[in-house]
Formats: structure tokens, sequence, C-alpha cells
């Protein structure tokens, strides 16, 4: 990770009600940037909070980093569509920072806030109520484009703009891209997978379906 790594835009939002064909779903996908510097808790950042806490928040993820190289992929992708830092749902748009040169596990300073990567994210429903169209979960995988969600392990603050510092790259060398490729893809891959047994900040949700995947694969 030569390129400078640092901190576009932070975002935030709350639940809001929105209406959907069926009736009406609560969502915190839709977040703005703020301007001023905001606290960085155990769960969250100040000013955000999450809808369903059953599949979004908590220490696993508690912020969700989105790289701005991508924009330009999806202006060319979404050229109807005006897109905005915060757009995919993510509390940091970051630049210097993605899927394939992030490993699971690895550390990070932004301002006095240390983040660790937990795993990247998989496009639920929500996503299509943001961008208003049901294709954006397919291309959103196809695309490997994922983000990543990072756990806090030491609170304080952060801003846009901030640099991001890289303090630990965890030692078992599994990228973001390598869990969402052998997720979707090299469902085979017993080699990365068995790597990725071994990184602590990787949730049991993923772990679980890899060690039946790789029992499977040696039986």
């Amino acid at each position: 990770m030569d390129t400078p790594m640092t901190v576009v835009s932070v975002n935030v939002g709350t639940p809001q009600r929105v209406r959907v064909s069926d009736g009406m779903v609560l969502t915190s996908i839709f977040k703005s940037p703020v301007a001023t510097r905001v606290a960085v808790l155990t769960n969250n950042i100040s000013g955000d909070r999450q809808a369903d806490l059953s599949v979004h928040g908590g220490p696993y993820k508690a912020v969700y980093c989105y790289p701005e190289e991508h924009y330009q992929f999806w202006r060319g992708q979404l050229a109807d569509i005006e897109l905005v830092p915060g757009i995919f749902g993510e509390n940091l748009t970051t630049r210097g920072l993605t899927e394939e040169a992030v490993n699971i596990g690895d550390r990070f300073r932004v301002g006095s806030v240390v983040l660790q990567v937990t795993q990247p994210r998989m496009p639920c429903y929500k996503l299509g109520i943001r961008f208003g169209r049901k294709d954006i979960l397919r291309r959103f995988l196809q695309s490997r484009r994922s983000g990543f969600y990072l756990a806090v392990t030491k609170t304080g603050d952060l801003a846009a703009d901030d640099d991001v510092e890289l303090l630990a790259r965890d030692e078992n060398k599994v990228s973001v891209t390598d869990i969402v490729r052998v997720w979707v893809e090299d469902k085979g891959d017993v080699d990365t997978m068995k790597r990725a047994l071994n990184i602590g900040s990787l949730p049991e949700t993923w772990k679980e379906p890899f060690r039946d995947r790789i029992e499977k694969a040696l039986s």
C-alpha cells in the first residue's frame, strides 16, 4: 500500500421510513457527509445509527468503508444517478484502500481511532432501495467492489481529510477480495479458507461455512 491513504468523506445517517412497493421499510442506508470531527464509538460513529442491528452494526460492523476509486466505475455503470459520498451506505469514503490491497485483520489509525478490518460487505435489498433499482444487488456483487467493515479497537474521533495510517498487516495475508472470491466463485479454495480461519477479526458467520466447505473438500 504505497498510495497515500486518506478519508475523503465521513458520512452518517439515522433510521428513516421509506415507502416501497409493498409498504414501508426502516433503513439507515441514506447517509450524508459531515463537516466536523466526529466521535467513533465501539459500535458506530456518533450521529449514525443502524436500523436493523441483527444484520448491521455491532462490533464486527461498526464502520463501513468504501473506496472512492470505485466511484468512477459506477458513474460509467449508472450514468443517470448522481453519485455522492455516502451513496453506498458507507461511513468512510476513502482513497488508497482497495479490497485487493487490504487484508482482513489489518489495523489502521484514523485520527485518534484505531480500526481493524473484519469482513467484506455483502449487499442486501436496502441497497436496491437506495438506488431505486433491484439489479444493483447483482451488479454490486459481480463488480467485486464490496467495500469492507471495520471494528473499533480504540475509540476516538476522526474527520474528512484525516490520513489513514497502517499500523499492522495481518500475517495470514487474506485480502478482502480473497474472501469475496472464495465465497462466490472459488468455493473449493481450501488453502485460502484455512488461512481465513486463523484471522481473529473474521466473524464466525464466515468461518463456520468455510469449515464446512473444507471438511467436504477433504472428505
